[in-house]
């Protein structure tokens, strides 16, 4: 392969204005669409040597056979050009967004003569306003329900208000006290109008001045004896009540903001949004992207913030966001001009704003999985990986049987190993196993001596009064099944480990790679180069599964077996009880850091006296020096 791009342009060629640049193939398919500050400076990155760019960078420009460029006045035109041209061409290349499922919003159809409320999921009704989205149809319903009992506008179908208009009979709706509108025959079309501004800025703010109108119209009515007057007020004040009840307060009454929590690894990312009006979340939204190339951190948190706002009129007037963007101030203005006045792009630091990221965040990481787990539980898609899998490694046969292994330590010390089990591209974790290793020199070394102890069981028996079936023949421990293929945790120097082993086990007949997390390069024996599968290949996303999962596990056996290590040396030290043992441990999260403590620190611990203390640094002091000498 050729160090230099045919179509690299000339030096000199490309301006150091700002501006927004796309790749295309030989076909003329757009592959990758972006925008720069300065255009030269951001393209040569794209035309350094191929060796130097990432993985996934390279596949992009040697596909691509053409780049072309447009020059804008400001940074803030370029944001907007990208956005228009990854909506209009969809590059390959680009983040593409998943949404995790339809969901329903509250719709106001303003463009109408009588505005109507209705549900839909429908995005582009023209001039109508958005409220939501709602986790489920019936939420939105029952705010619906709630909130025409306090602002009573029409309901009912297009069809039912053209057929009341014209013959002047209320719609069904209506009739039932269930509509609101013109079609009711109780109100004008100007008063109806009214109504609907109301709902509107009820809706977009939480306004409390409407519970204060109302309860100042309720006493009024109920001093001049109008009780009639007065019980109205108080059933609409109730439905205003129930609405906002519905929705804690998680900010100050007057802030309106849209939150986003954001977790990705290399090739995907799951957002959670937030939806904040008047201090009550009034909407929550959740959805999926794959990454192709090397994007992450406040370059995607430009990309999100595009998607949410590029043909959206409803913006707050603060954003809050994982990582500002170096792109922020351009973005404030370009939200600016979308919404008319200022809007603050910022960080949730401190307070109920942080508490409101962790669990979008959290929220936002359980998307995440199930954007990855997704696929792998589908009996097309698990056939599909184990297919591409099977192509990709070059061998024989599909790998039914797939073993991972994974080292895991704490500073060099508590080394231990883990092994997990996929058959049919399904985890068996009733066959996980777990190792721990006492010496070794580091994590090839330890990744040599696992598998060589897994090896030597393979084919192996039991005991015939332990492994005879009812019809006397006998079989197999289920740790002693031959996998077809081994995948390690790691690049080339765990691949290579692993590989001697094989040898030294006489085992030609199981395939072995590894996969290295920081590029998702998956390494075989002896290869120089990786091999890159595609981000969309089903195989990928088993490969990474059985590496998380195997990682998972083997950290939570080395947890258990610390939390043991360091609850027996505790338990020799007369006065300690579990309860005592509970607390120091919480308190100082370590033998280690206890140990480290003076008689003073020990002492701040709940149920500790000086006594009992010095007791316990005498302890550990003398352990500490009986071990090192």
């Amino acid at each position: 392969m050729a160090d230099v791009l045919p179509y690299k342009p000339r030096p000199g060629e490309i301006p150091t204005d700002p501006g927004v640049y796309r790749f295309s193939d030989a076909d003329g398919r757009v592959l990758y669409v972006g925008k720069a500050k300065n255009l030269r400076q951001r393209l040569s990155n794209y035309f350094a040597p191929l060796r130097t760019l990432h993985e996934r960078t390279r596949r992009m420009v040697t596909t691509a056979a053409s780049v072309e460029w447009t020059v804008v006045a400001t940074d803030v035109d370029s944001l907007q050009l990208e956005y228009m041209w990854i909506k209009e061409f969809d590059p390959p290349f680009n983040v593409r967004y998943k949404d995790d499922k339809s969901y329903p919003f509250m719709a106001i159809t303003l463009a109408d003569e009588a505005p109507r409320v209705m549900v839909t999921r429908n995005r582009k009704i023209p001039g109508a306003r958005y409220f939501g989205p709602y986790p489920k149809v019936w939420a939105v319903h029952d705010t619906i329900d709630l909130m025409v009992k306090a602002f009573p506008i029409r309901t009912c179908s297009d069809a039912s208000y053209r057929r009341a208009m014209q013959s002047g009979r209320p719609c069904f709706p209506g009739q039932i006290g269930k509509c609101g509108g013109p079609c009711s025959m109780t109100v004008t079309i100007a008063e109806h109008r009214a109504m609907v501004d109301d709902f509107v800025a009820f809706m977009a703010g939480g306004d409390e001045r409407f519970k204060r109108d109302l309860t100042k119209r309720m006493l009024a009515a109920s001093a001049g004896m109008d009780y009639e007057a007065a019980a109205k007020y108080r059933d609409k004040l109730s439905a205003i009540e129930a609405v906002l009840g519905k929705s804690a307060l998680v900010l100050s009454p007057d802030e309106d903001a849209d939150l986003f929590g954001v977790a990705e690894d290399e090739l995907s990312a799951a957002v959670h949004q937030f939806v904040i009006r008047g201090g009550r979340v009034r909407g929550v939204h959740s959805l999926a992207l794959d990454k192709e190339l090397d994007i992450s951190g406040p370059e995607l948190i430009v990309q999100i913030l595009q998607r949410a706002y590029g043909d959206s009129t409803d913006i707050p007037r603060r954003v809050l966001v994982p990582t500002l963007p170096d792109d922020a101030p351009e973005l404030e203005l370009w939200l600016r001009g979308s919404r008319g006045r200022k809007v603050e792009i910022a960080v949730a630091q401190r307070g109920q704003r942080a508490e409101l990221m962790r669990t979008a965040t959290l929220n936002a990481q359980q998307s995440l999985l199930r954007h990855k787990t997704r696929r792998t539980s589908d009996y097309v898609a698990r056939t599909q990986a184990l297919t591409d899998l099977q192509e990709a490694l070059g061998m024989t046969e599909a790998p039914l049987r797939i073993e991972c292994f994974d080292i895991s330590h704490l500073g060099g010390t508590n080394v231990v190993a883990s092994m997990v089990v996929f058959e049919d591209g399904l985890p068996r974790k009733d066959q996980y196993r777990s190792f721990n290793i006492a010496e070794t020199t580091d994590d090839t070394d330890s990744m040599y001596q696992v598998l060589m102890r897994r090896l030597a069981r393979v084919d192996s028996v039991i005991d015939a009064e332990e492994g005879d079936d009812e019809t006397g023949a006998r079989r197999k421990p289920r740790f002693a099944y031959k996998p077809q293929l081994l995948i390690v945790d790691g690049g080339q120097p765990q691949v290579n480990a692993a590989a001697r082993a094989l040898r030294d086990s006489g085992r030609t007949d199981i395939a072995l790679c590894g996969i290295a997390k920081r590029l998702e390069e998956i390494w075989l024996p002896e290869d120089d180069f990786p091999v890159i599968l595609p981000r969309t290949s089903e195989a990928l996303y088993l490969v990474q599964r059985l590496r998380d999962e195997a990682h998972r596990f083997a950290i939570t056996h080395q947890r258990r077996r610390r939390r043991r290590d360091i609850s027996t040396v505790l338990s020799e030290i007369p006065g300690l009880g579990d309860a005592r043992i509970k607390a120091l441990l919480k308190h100082f999260g370590s033998v280690t850091a206890l140990r480290a403590a003076a008689p003073e620190q020990i002492r701040e611990v709940s149920g500790i006296g000086p006594t009992l203390a010095d007791t316990i640094h005498a302890h550990l002091a003398g352990g500490q020096s009986a071990g090192s000498g």
